[in-house]
C-alpha cells in the first residue's frame, strides 16, 4: 500500500513521480526486500531524521493488502498505551496541554513533534517545484516509505485518490470504527505513531492529521527550513506550543512563528542568536505565556535586551550572553536568568513569586538588591553561586520582601546573616557558606517558620543551638569544625548529619523523629535524646561511645518506642547493659571490647554478636529471642539465658564455660559441642527446665559422665544424641532413658568396651534406633557382627576407621536369617578390611549405600544386592576382584584402584541401570578400555577416566 502524501507538482514532474511509483511498486510485488530497505534507508537521509524504523514500545500488528502474488504487508505500530506517554515524548515547561477545553474527547499527551515527515533538509527543498503551495488545503504529515515528498497539499492528495483504480482503493484497510472512536484512540498515540496510523487508510490518515492532535510543534535539534517552519505555521494554525531550540537561523524560524500562531501560549528556542527586534514583536503574541530562551545570544550584546508583555506568567532565560536586561511583565509568575551573563537586570514584575538568578557570576551585589527589592511579593529566590551578594542586600530583602519563604543562598562567602532577620523562611539552603558560623545560628533562630535547613561544608562552623517549633529536616556535612549539635523541635522529622569528625555531643528533642543514622562520628561521645517516636537508630563506628550509651536506649530514657538498635564497630565499649520492652533488634557485631553482656528486653527476636570474640559473661534474662548463637565467643565462661521462646542454642566452641543456666522451655534443639567445662550438673538443670528438647550434642564435652546422662530421663522427646569424643565407659543410662532416641552417635568413645553395646543386640535396648555411628571406636569384629546381626531395625551405620574390622563376611555361617532395613553402611578407611562379602542370603535387601573406600587391603568384593544403588570402592588399591549382582547400581566409584580392565568389564556387565563409572587413575584401564566398558554396559552415562595410554 501507498502512503500519499500531497504536493503541487507540475504535469511532467508528476507524470514522473507516478512512474517511479509504479517502478516501486513492482518491486514490492516481486519481494524487492532489499530495494526496498535502501530507498527508506535514503529517504532518512534525506529527511535528516532519527532512525524510523527502531522498535517501540507500541502494538503491532501486520496489515495484509491485496491478493495472490500482489498482497504487500505492512507493519503498524499504535501506542494505545495510557498510563504514560511515548519515550519519544518531550516535556514543553511544567503546564499540561489543554488543546480543546469544550471537547469531551481524551486529548493528547505526547509533546513531541518527532516525525520524519516534518523534517526535511534543504537540499530537497531546493529540488522542489518552485511553484506556490496552495496554501488553502489541509495538510497531512505521514511517514512515507519512499523518497517522495511527504508535504503534499489535500487538494492534489484528493485528486490523486479520485484517480485511483478500484482495485487499488480495496487495497486499503477499512477499519469499522466512527470517526468519534478513531479520534479518542488517536489521542493516546504520539506524533511518530500518528504518522504511523496514517499509512492504513484514507480514513485514519485523515483523522490522524487533525489539528487536535497537533497542538505542539516540536523542531528541536531539527535542520528545518524557515520555508518548511512557514509552511507548517500555515498548516496548523492553531498551534499553542513551538520548540525550535538548536534548530538553525532561529531567529527567523520565530518571527514566523510570532506572526503566523495568533494562538501561541508556549515558545522555546535557544542555541543561537535572536536580536532585538525578536524581543518586540513578543508583544504582538498576545497569548503567549511561556518562554523559554536556553544558551542564546541576547541581541548584538551591547544594547539592553527588553522583554515587555502583558501577558507573560513564565520566563526562563538560562545560560545567555546578554549585557544588560529589562523585564517589565505584569503578569509574571516565575523567571529564572540562571547561567547568564548580564551585569544588569532591570525588574518590573509586581506579581513575581519566584526568581532564580543562580550562577550569575556577572551579577553585582547593587543589581542584585535593585533587583529583588523590586518584587514584593517575592516568595522563592535562589540566588546561589553569586559571589557577591552580601548581608547588606540579605537585610533590605529581608525588609521588602515579607512572603520570602524560600532562599537558597549557596556558595555565597560574603554572607554571614548577622544582623539579618528573616522570620517568614520555610527553607534555607547555605552550603559551602564561608561565612557562616555558630554566631549565624542567633539570626536563623528568628526564623519560626523554618521547616528545612541545610548546612553542608559550612568549613568555620563549630556548634548549633536551634529551638524551632516547626523544623523537619536538617542536614550537616562535611563540617569539619562542628562539634556540637543541640536541636529541639517537636516536629522534627531528618537528621543527615556526616563526616563531621570533630563532632563530640548531640542533643536531640523531638516526638516526631523515627530514624536517626549518625555512622562514623569517630569522636561522638555524648548522645541525648528525647524522642519519643524514635524506631530505628544506627550508630556504626562511633568508636568513642562509652558504656553510658546504654543508659540513652533503655527503659524511662527518652525512646521508649525504640526497636532496632545498630551499634557495630564501636570498640570502646566495654561492658552493655539494655533494659528495654521496645527493643526487638541489637547488633553489636565488631565490638571487641565487650566482656559483659546484659539484656533485659523480653521482646528482643534478634541479637548479633558477629566478632565479640573478648565477651566472658552473658545474661539473657528474659529475651524474645528464638535462637542464639554463642559459639563465636571463645571466651564465654558465664552464661544464663531466660528465653520462653527459643527453640535453638548454639554453643559450639565456648571451650571455657564452666557455669551455664538455660531456661528456654521452648528449646528443641542445643549444641554444647566442645564445651569441655560443662558439669553434670549443668546438664541436670538445662534437662529439668528445657523438657521439649529433640536434638542434644554433647560432642566433646569430657566433663559428662554416666551420672549427668541419668537425667536424659528428663527428655522425653529426645531423638539424637551425639556423645562423639567423650570418656564415657557405661551407656546404660542412655539405654534405660532415652526411649525415643532414633540417631546415637559414637565417635571415637575410645573407652567403651565390647561389652557396652550388649543391651543394644542382646536386650532390645532402643527399639525406634534407626541411625549408629561407631567411627573410629575400638569395638571387636565379633561385637560389630552381632551388632549388624540383630539390630535389623537400623538404617544408617558408620564403621569409619574402626582398626578391629577384618571382614565383612555376611554368609549363612555368622548372618542369622532376618529381614534387615540396612540403606547405608560406611566403613571408610578400616585398613584391615581384606574381603566384602554380602550374599543375597544375609537378606541385605534394603541396602542401597555402600562406602568402603580408603580401605587399602582390600582385595576382594563380591556383592548381591538388589536395591544397592551406590558403590564407593575409591583408593582401595589392593582391589582384585570385583563381583556385583546389583541389577539397580548407578554409580560405581573406583578411582585409583589396581583392579584389571577385565574384572571391571566382568563386574559391571551384569549392572544393567549403571549409569556413573569413575576409573580416574586406575592405571590398568586404557582409552580403550574405556571402549570396551561402554559395549560391556550399554546403560552408561558418564563414564570418568584420566585417559592414561597404556
Amino acid at each position: 500500500m501507498k502512503i500519499w502524501c500531497c504536493l503541487c507538482f507540475g504535469e511532467e514532474e508528476e507524470e514522473e513521480y507516478k512512474n517511479r511509483e509504479t517502478m516501486r511498486e513492482k518491486d514490492a510485488v516481486l519481494g524487492n526486500i532489499e530495494g526496498e530497505s535502501e530507498e527508506i534507508g535514503n529517504d532518512e537521509a534525506i529527511l535528516g531524521s532519527e532512525n524510523l524504523r527502531n522498535e517501540d514500545d507500541g502494538i503491532k500488528f501486520r496489515l495484509q493488502l491485496g491478493e495472490g502474488s500482489s498482497k504487500s504487508t505492512a507493519e503498524v505500530n499504535l501506542d494505545l498505551s495510557l498510563g504514560e506517554p511515548s519515550s519519544s515524548t518531550a516535556v514543553f515547561g511544567s503546564d499540561e496541554i489543554d488543546r480543546d477545553s469544550h471537547s469531551k474527547r481524551p486529548k493528547v499527551h505526547s509533546l513531541a513533534l518527532d516525525c520524519d515527515s516534518f523534517l526535511l533538509s534543504d537540499s530537497f527543498q531546493e529540488s522542489m517545484s518552485e511553484k506556490e503551495h496552495n496554501n488553502s488545503g489541509h495538510y497531512e504529515c505521514l511517514a512515507s516509505d519512499d523518497n517522495e515528498s511527504p508535504l503534499m497539499t489535500s487538494s492534489s492528495r484528493m485528486e490523486e485518490d479520485e484517480n485511483m483504480s478500484p482495485e487499488m482503493d480495496d487495497q486499503e484497510i477499512r477499519m469499522d470504527l466512527t470517526d468519534d472512536l478513531l479520534h479518542m484512540v488517536f489521542s493516546f498515540l504520539d506524533h511518530i505513531n500518528l504518522c504511523r496510523a496514517a499509512k492504513v487508510c484514507r480514513q485514519w490518515r485523515i483523522a490522524s492529521a487533525h489539528e487536535d492532535f497537533w497542538r505542539f510543534l516540536s523542531f528541536e535539534n531539527r535542520n528545518i527550513s524557515p520555508r518548511q517552519f512557514e509552511d507548517m505555521c500555515h498548516r496548523y494554525p492553531n498551534a499553542t506550543q513551538v520548540n525550535i531550540n538548536g534548530s538553525p537561523a532561529i531567529h527567523t524560524l520565530v518571527m514566523q512563528a510570532i506572526s503566523s500562531l495568533r494562538n501561541l501560549e508556549f515558545l522555546t528556542l535557544g542555541k543561537g542568536q535572536l536580536g532585538e527586534a525578536f524581543f518586540q514583536a513578543l508583544t504582538d503574541c498576545t497569548m503567549l505565556r511561556s518562554l523559554i530562551v536556553t544558551d542564546a545570544i541576547l541581541g548584538n550584546g551591547i544594547q539592553e535586551i527588553p522583554i515587555y508583555h502583558d501577558t507573560l506568567q513564565h520566563i526562563q532565560i538560562v545560560k545567555c550572553r546578554v549585557v544588560r536586561i529589562s523585564v517589565r511583565c505584569p503578569q509574571l509568575q516565575t523567571l529564572s536568568l540562571k547561567r547568564s551573563s548580564m551585569a544588569h537586570a532591570v525588574l518590573n514584575c509586581p506579581l513575581l513569586h519566584d526568581l532564580d538568578i543562580a550562577s550569575c557570576h556577572k551579577l553585582l551585589d547593587a543589581a542584585i538588591r535593585s533587583a529583588v527589592t523590586s518584587c514584593p511579593l517575592l516568595e522563592s529566590l535562589d540566588m546561589s553561586n553569586c559571589s557577591c551578594v552580601s548581608d547588606e542586600t540579605l537585610r533590605e530583602i529581608s525588609t521588602t520582601c515579607g512572603n520570602l519563604h524560600i532562599l537558597n543562598a549557596s556558595y555565597c562567602p560574603n554572607i554571614s546573616l548577622e544582623s539579618v532577620r528573616l522570620p517568614m523562611l520555610t527553607v534555607l539552603k547555605l552550603h559551602s557558606c564561608e561565612g557562616i558560623t555558630s554566631a549565624s545560628m542567633a539570626a536563623i533562630a528568628y526564623s519560626y517558620m523554618l521547616e528545612v535547613l541545610e548546612l553542608d561544608n559550612c568549613s568555620l562552623l563549630t556548634s548549633v543551638f536551634l529551638d524551632l517549633p516547626r523544623l523537619q529536616n536538617i542536614r550537616l556535612v562535611h563540617c569539619r569544625k562542628f562539634v556540637d549539635l543541640s536541636l529541639r523541635s517537636l516536629v522534627l522529622l531528618s537528621i543527615k548529619v556526616s563526616n563531621c569528625p570533630s563532632l563530640q555531643r548531640i542533643n536531640i528533642v523531638s516526638n516526631a523523629l523515627q530514624k536517626l543514622v549518625l555512622q562514623k562520628q569517630e569522636s561522638l561521645t555524648c548522645l541525648e535524646l528525647q524522642c519519643q517516636s524514635l524506631q530505628e537508630v544506627d550508630l556504626t563506628d562511633c568508636e568513642s561511645l562509652t558504656n553510658s550509651i546504654c543508659e540513652v536506649f533503655s527503659d524511662g530514657s527518652g525512646c521508649p518506642m525504640l526497636k532496632s538498635l545498630i551499634l557495630d564497630n564501636c570498640e570502646s565499649l566495654t561492658a552493655v547493659e539494655f533494659s528495654s520492652n521496645s527493643l526487638t533488634s541489637l547488633s553489636l557485631a565488631g565490638c571487641r571490647g565487650i566482656t559483659s553482656l546484659e539484656l533485659t528486653c523480653p521482646y528482643l527476636e534478634q541479637v548479633s554478636l558477629d566478632g565479640c570474640d573478648h565477651l566472658e559473661r552473658a545474661i539473657c534474662s528474659p529475651v524474645g529471642l528464638r535462637s542464639l548463637n554463642l559459639g563465636i565467643c571463645p571466651k564465654l565462661n558465664t552464661l544464663k539465658i531466660e528465653a520462653p521462646t527459643m527453640v535453638l542454642l548454639e554453643l559450639k566452641g565456648c571451650g571455657v564455660l564452666s557455669e551455664a543456666s538455660i531456661n528456654c522451655p521452648m528449646l528443641t534443639s542445643l549444641d554444647a559441642s566442645f564445651c569441655s567445662q560443662l558439669q553434670d550438673d549443668c546438664l541436670s538443670a538445662t534437662t529439668a527446665s528445657c523438657p521439649l528438647i529433640e536434638s542434644l550434642i554433647l560432642m566433646s564435652c569430657t566433663s559428662v559422665g554416666s551420672d549427668g546422662l541419668v537425667y536424659l530421663r528428663w527428655l522425653p522427646n529426645l531423638t539424637s544424641l551425639d556423645l562423639s569424643y567423650t570418656f564415657l565407659t557405661n551407656l546404660q543410662p542412655v539405654f534405660d532413658s532415652c526411649l525415643q532416641l532414633k540417631v546415637l552417635k559414637l565417635q571415637a568413645c575410645k573407652y567403651l568396651t565390647d561389652s557396652s553395646l550388649e543391651p543394644l543386640y542382646k536386650d532390645g535396648a532402643l527399639p525406634t534406633l534407626r541411625e549408629l555411628d561407631l567411627s573410629y571406636g575400638s569395638l571387636c569384629q565379633a561385637s560389630i557382627e552381632e551388632l549388624l546381626a540383630c539390630c535389623t531395625h537400623l538404617t544408617h551405620v558408620s564403621l569409619n576407621g574402626c582398626v578391629n574390622m577384618h571382614d565383612l563376611n555376611w554368609s549363612f555361617s555368622v548372618v542369622r536369617v532376618y529381614q534387615r532395613f540396612l540403606q547405608n553402611l560406611n566403613c571408610v578407611g578400616c585398613p584391615n578390611i581384606k574381603k566384602v562379602l554380602i550374599p543375597s542370603s544375609a537378606h541385605f535387601s534394603n541396602l542401597s549405600s555402600l562406602n568402603i573406600s580408603l580401605s587399602a587391603n582390600l582385595k576382594e568384593v563380591e556383592l548381591a544386592c538388589s536395591n544397592l544403588c551406590f558403590l564407593n570402592l575409591s583408593n582401595c588399591s589392593s582391589l582384585e576382584t570385583l563381583k556385583l549382582d546389583c541389577p539397580r547400581l548407578t554409580s560405581l566409584f573406583l578411582q585409583s584402584c589396581n583392579i584389571s580392565e577385565a574384572a571391571v568389564e566382568s563386574a559391571i556387565s551384569h549392572c544393567s541401570m549403571l549409569e556413573t563409572l569413575d576409573v580416574r587413575f586406575c592405571q590398568k584401564i586404557t582409552p580403550v578400555s574405556v571402549g570396551k566398558l561402554r559395549i560391556a554396559c550399554p546403560s552408561l552415562k558418564r563414564i570418568y577416566s584420566s585417559m592414561v595410554p597404556a
